[in-house]
């Protein structure tokens, strides 16, 4: 997707990327309830603009990576963990993915990581597909970690060198 682009997340991204995370929540990859409104700000104390990438096509934000550390602890600090991802459902394989994945591991080596990290739902067979693809592997399961919609599933926590 050639006039697509990454950039750093802004303070006035924060209505459209709340829209995004809303209209992609799904129990294939939230743990959390539904949205309900009154909706909460998407930026908050703990992540600001400073910690999402986001995709821009054709000037609207379709995807976001939000990255973080993985602990508080400085014998951690040279992990970085994706704690959030979103595609838009209409632009879903066509590389934005990839490009979001790709980017938050330059950014983590820009840091100074040297490992990143992320969580996964068990059934999320497209996400678990894209880390793979992206050199992630499975480094542990939490059995039934979940319910969700009255179906038990697995945590699985992904990782790879950078």
């Amino acid at each position: 997707m050639s006039d697509m682009h990454i950039r750093t997340a802004r303070l006035e991204d924060d209505d459209e990327l709340a829209r995004l995370d809303r209209a992609t929540w799904s129990t294939l990859h939230a743990v959390q309830p539904r949205p309900e409104p009154p909706y909460e700000p998407f930026f908050n104390d703990r992540f600001g603009p400073h910690d999402h990438l986001v995709a821009v096509l054709d000037e609207r934000i379709v995807g976001y990576v939000k990255l973080g550390f993985p602990t508080p602890l400085l014998v951690n600090a040279h992990v970085r963990q994706i704690q959030g991802f979103a595609v838009a459902e209409e632009v879903r394989g066509r590389g934005v993915g990839r490009a979001l994945i790709r980017a938050a591991m330059d950014e983590a080596r820009r840091q100074g990581a040297v490992r990143i990290t992320l969580r996964v739902l068990g059934h999320n067979t497209p996400a678990r597909k894209l880390y793979e693809s992206e050199g992630f592997v499975v480094e542990g399961v939490l059995p039934g970690e979940f319910l969700l919609d009255g179906v038990y599933v697995d945590d699985v926590m992904m990782g790879r060198l950078l």
